[in-house]
Formats: C-alpha cells, structure tokens, sequence
C-alpha cells in the first residue's frame, strides 16, 4: 500500500492505518507488517485479508484507493 502516513495500531487481527486520504483498517488472521517506510509511504503487510474499512473525507483526491492498494 501507498500514501501511508502513520500505523495507529495494529495486531494480528487488526491493522489500522493513517492515509493521506483518511483512515484504513484492515481486518483479518495473521496480519503481519513486512515493510514499514512512512517516509516513502509505504507498508507491505502479509496474512489472511477479511475486510478493509475505509473512512475519508476527499476519496477523489488523488486517484482510487483501490487502485493504489494493489499495484
């Protein structure tokens, strides 16, 4: 994932993260963060995806979010 600014918690079942769109939570089974560069932007994260939670204010902002997830 892209246009990552901060991890605001995270577990192996709950992975919550600050966008520059808005907030992020993925939720799952053996979630594990691989790569963490907040100064890039980017978090590589592994495990069992069940649902993906997103709340922002401007979706539009700067192309699709799903779009820039999965590259």
């Amino acid at each position: 994932m892209t246009g990552v600014t901060d991890v605001l918690s995270f577990d192996e079942s709950m992975v919550v993260l600050q966008t520059e769109q808005g907030t992020l939570t993925v939720k799952g089974k053996n979630l594990h963060i691989g790569r963490l560069d907040l100064a890039q932007g980017e978090v590589k994260m592994s495990g069992s995806v069940d649902g993906i939670l997103y709340s922002g204010s401007n979706p539009a902002k700067k192309g699709s979010l799903m779009k820039r997830m999965f590259r």
